[in-house]
């Protein structure tokens, strides 16, 4: 005798690292929603039961990141599920985390710019998943042979971009010695069709003989000797002026001897 509930609309997998949350619309008023994960071989893992949340981490039931997984995100009364033999319930798009996880920033620990080398060290993004010795597995441990890393470099004021590839942990590069170079790195995965780039690292710059107008551009230093000028030309112009006042006024205290 229950009227039929509103199912989710607007499903979409959100996930960066292997952590994943699945969101849909809209807000519930009057019952809730409970998610069931269905992988194509594993068995159906309930999640968020009887949220009144249109978000739900799934991370924990998606470990096998191999797996196809479908997400039906049914719509219950607050009573349970057993007022329906069948709740209503949406399905979600087809996600696989292997394929379809963004790779996070990478962490840069330490660059050098000595001569022409540019070496640059970094870390990898950590997952949510664990060994089971309790420490975090990294992006790394699952992509394996899959993964490598780009070092995008140019010179700092220049607009140019050079980049290397490297499946280690490190890059060195040629640089021109003379100049400061700026930087930033990106994991990526060649073997995908989508997301194959992951987030940029921050970007950073070398200092090692950074002069003051590579600090600050020749527009600072324009305006600085403007500045200067104007200083000087005005320091002129008051001791001109003073010393005009002061022959006045000598000229003046001489005028009653003259008259004797």
């Amino acid at each position: 005798g229950n009227p039929e509930l509103p199912t989710a609309v607007n499903i979409t997998w959100s996930s960066i690292n292997f952590k994943t949350i699945l969101q849909w619309q809209p807000k519930p008023s009057g019952y809730f929603y409970t998610v069931e994960i269905h992988g194509q071989t594993s068995d159906t893992k309930k999640k968020c039961i009887l949220t009144a949340e249109t978000e739900c981490d799934v991370t924990d039931v998606l470990r096998n990141v191999k797996e196809t997984y479908t997400a039906q995100i049914l719509s219950v009364k607050s009573s349970g599920m057993d007022n329906f033999e069948e709740p209503p319930f949406a399905v979600s798009e087809k996600f696989t985390p292997y394929n379809q996880t963004v790779l996070g920033k990478p962490e840069i620990q330490n660059y050098t710019q000595k001569g022409s080398k540019l070496s640059v060290v970094f870390q990898d993004p950590l997952t949510p998943y664990t060994f089971p010795n309790g420490s975090f597995q990294s992006i790394r441990d699952i992509f394996q042979h899959d993964l490598e890393y780009k070092l995008y470099y140019w010179k700092d004021q220049s607009s140019g971009k050079k980049d290397a590839t490297t499946k280690s942990h490190k890059f060195e590069v040629s640089v021109d010695g003379t100049k400061n170079y700026c930087f930033y790195v990106q994991g990526m995965i060649p073997s995908r069709r989508e997301n194959r780039n992951g987030q940029e690292s921050m970007v950073l710059c070398t200092s090692v003989g950074r002069s003051i107008l590579d600090e600050y551009g020749a527009e600072v230093f324009i305006i600085i000797a403007v500045i200067a000028i104007a200083v000087i030309t005005l320091a002129i112009v008051l001791s001109v002026i003073l010393c005009k006042r002061k022959k006045a006024k000598a000229a003046r205290e001489k005028e009653p001897l003259n008259g004797v």
